[in-house]
């Protein structure tokens, strides 16, 4: 189905968002914040835009298509006076600014939080960056990776014998951005109640460190370090991907009445009540054992067969999904995760849908990314009282 919908019923509608970030922590929030409604103004360097605009893999540049969807775009140079005014005069129009420059780069503009704060006292301010607003790192750049191995995922993903892995997608960006659009909402709050805005100060390091589980925790009290560990969660057993005559399947049994279940579907009852597997401290001391007794059985079936019996004996289990079989699969399709959005230049443009779902004030795919830098000039610009001729003289200029 076709997702662009004209009502916006999001929770966030009435809220307008500037959002002068780039790359992937910045706009990630602003999509977030987008697809429950808010008004997203992007602003982008005239000429080539964002960055994002060129990212894919030869001509196939769609991230941008993703990650701009639900959003204006205005062409401002934020490095020339005239550029940095009309940013003020947005702001001051504004729920919630958005960035992701380097600790100082909104200071050195003549926009710093007390600056933008006196202009507009409600606004919320959410910094995303490297290290944070403060402390001996804050001024260093600072990419999404480099805050993947602050926070210590980088350490303890992959195989041992290999270096330190990622994870195939920018998660320590979007982790930083997801927390930057959860702090916008609770400052949302807070200005309900007390009329204040705010600054929400995500760091990358830190929004990786909050999904460690406990990893610290581990190493203060009992000072055992996590290491690398392939495809288990060592002393977590089983839980892994496993084998399968034709693809491969994930199973995670390691809870005691889950694994009474998976013996029983394997035909090997006798497992849940031997010394090696009767509890979870057991199954995680013999995991290598146990995963190879697993991997002998699904070895000799297909994966639909192993799924069957899955299903059949109500086991956590689930196959590992290429994009071909995300978008095949029925349940996908009877949520709407994944939809298709009518686009002008993209055949076929399907991309996952909004979330999370709300039941009385849903978000939506509105619009699609903006086509062309400055796209929306007129439409914005208009509404601070420039005309035609103002946009026409300041895009000459190269202010626009």
């Amino acid at each position: 189905m076709s997702e662009i919908k004209t009502e916006n019923r999001g929770p966030l509608r009435g809220i307008r968002v500037v959002e002068m970030g780039q790359l992937i922590a910045g706009p990630f929030c602003g999509q977030l914040l987008g697809d429950m409604g808010a008004d997203v103004i992007k602003l982008e360097p005239p000429g080539k835009g964002d960055p994002m605009r060129d990212w894919g893999r030869g001509d196939l540049r769609l991230w941008w298509e993703v990650v701009a969807r639900n959003k204006r775009s205005v062409s401002l140079n934020l490095r020339v006076p005239e550029g940095q005014e009309i940013a003020r005069q947005l702001i001051a129009t504004a729920d919630i600014l958005i960035e992701n420059f380097r600790p100082g780069t909104l200071e050195k503009w003549g926009m710093s939080p007390a600056d933008l704060h006196a202009l507009n006292p409600r606004l919320i301010i959410v910094r995303v960056s490297g290290y944070g607003q403060s402390g001996p790192y804050s001024e260093r750049a600072g990419f999404g990776g480099i805050g993947e191995a602050m926070g210590g995922w980088r350490a303890i993903v992959g195989d041992a014998d290999r270096p330190p892995s990622r994870m195939g997608v920018s998660i320590g960006d979007t982790l930083a951005a997801t927390y930057g659009c959860l702090g916008a909402l609770a400052a949302l709050r807070h200005r309900e109640l007390t009329g204040e805005g705010q600054v929400v100060d995500s760091a990358l390091y830190e929004a990786v460190l909050q999904v460690m589980e406990s990893l610290i925790p581990d190493y203060s009290v009992g000072g055992y370090v996590r290491e690398r560990s392939g495809s288990i969660l060592p002393g977590i057993a089983p839980s892994n991907v496993y084998q399968c005559t034709d693809g491969e399947y994930l199973i995670g049994a390691n809870q005691d009445s889950v694994f009474a279940r998976l013996c029983a579907a394997m035909g090997r009852p006798e497992l849940a009540t031997d010394a090696r597997f009767i509890d979870h401290i057991s199954r995680g001391t013999h995991q290598g054992e146990l995963d190879g007794l697993i991997n002998d059985w699904t070895r000799t079936l297909t994966v639909e067969a192993v799924e069957t019996l899955m299903v059949k004996h109500a086991i956590p289990a689930g196959r590992v999904y290429r994009p071909a079989d995300i978008i095949a699969d029925p349940h996908v399709q009877a949520r709407e995760a994944v939809v298709e959005v009518a686009h002008p230049r993209w055949k076929s443009l399907k991309m996952q849908s909004v979330f999370p779902r709300l039941s009385k004030s849903p978000g939506a795919i509105r619009s699609i990314a903006p086509q062309t830098v400055g796209e929306n000039n007129l439409e914005v610009l208009g509404e601070l009282g420039l005309t035609a001729d103002d946009c026409e003289r300041l895009t000459g200029s190269g202010v626009l």
